[in-house]
């Protein structure tokens, strides 16, 4: 048996499955999760299943049939999301219809959604009895899920990180902002789900081994081969320098490497636990 990675439509997350044969990377296959059987599309050479672990399975590559099937399950799960967000705006419900997605059966009818506070979905529910047999599953998703399901533009002018190749929603802090020199506008740190940007985390690593080579902000130095001293304002962790305002109250810039940080202040290297702002 061996195991190969698909992707589903609305998600960049890869989901590894079992399967009998080896399919080529970019098939359209058919396999069975956990909601049911659903169109997958293959992203990854197969390799040897490990020993442990729960797998779904591929079962076998999409037919023209399954596609047509899929794409008119598609249609209609559309126009079913429609019909979802009107008849919530008529019944004042403070709930956004993100997306609803059938099984490939057409057996489970799945509607992600989210909301401010906990809402009664049963009014909700008896509406869509109406328009499908299927079994009705309500989602809630966070705004980063929002973000992955509808896709959007990022700030960098491309797809967001989060519906073009995320697998993880990793915790992302205003302490990597700082630690990048960043200004904290909320504005400009903010991705189109209105939390802080996934690709701080990105360069993280790299910045705090940059930092280390630097001394931190407020800091007191001299500067060996020009004798003055002074207070870092400002540092280029990228560059490799810093700003000192020296006690003549003159603005320098001036490269890490040559400056002393005067007694009783933490040298390069050793504030890995101290404020950068």
């Amino acid at each position: 048996m061996l195991i190969q990675k698909v992707r589903f439509e609305r998600s960049p997350k890869l989901h590894a499955m079992m399967t009998e044969a080896p399919y080529p990377v970019n098939a359209r296959v058919v396999v069975q999760g956990k909601r049911g059987p659903e169109v997958a599309t293959v992203r990854d050479e197969a390799e040897p299943m490990p020993g442990d672990g729960r797998y779904g399975m591929i079962l076998g590559a999409a037919s023209e049939a399954d596609l047509d099937r899929w794409a008119e399950l598609g249609r209609e799960a559309e126009d079913l999301k429609w019909l979802l967000r009107a008849r919530a705006r008529a019944r004042g419900l403070p709930v956004k219809i993100v997306a609803a997605e059938f099984t490939l059966d057409g057996s489970l009818l799945t509607v992600s959604y989210s909301a401010e506070e906990r809402i009664e979905l049963g009014a909700l529910i008896q509406d869509l009895r109406g328009h499908t047999r299927a079994r009705i599953n309500f989602a809630a998703v966070g705004p980063r899920e929002q973000a992955m399901m509808l896709g959007t533009l990022g700030a960098c002018g491309r797809e967001n990180c989060s519906s073009h190749h995320l697998q993880d929603f990793a915790p992302v802090s205003i302490r990597m902002a700082r630690d990048q020199q960043l200004p904290l506008n909320p504005e400009k740190l903010s991705g189109p789900c209105g939390r802080l940007l996934c690709c701080l985390q990105f360069e993280h690593t790299q910045y705090l081994d940059l930092l280390k080579d630097v001394p931190r902000k407020n800091a007191r130095v001299c500067h060996d081969s020009s004798g003055a001293c002074g207070k870092v304002v400002k540092l280029h962790p990228l560059e490799g320098t810093v700003d000192v305002l020296t006690d003549a109250g003159m603005m320098q810039g001036v490269p890490a490497s040559e400056l002393r940080v005067l007694k009783g202040e933490p040298a390069p290297g050793q504030q890995k636990n101290r404020p950068r702002d």
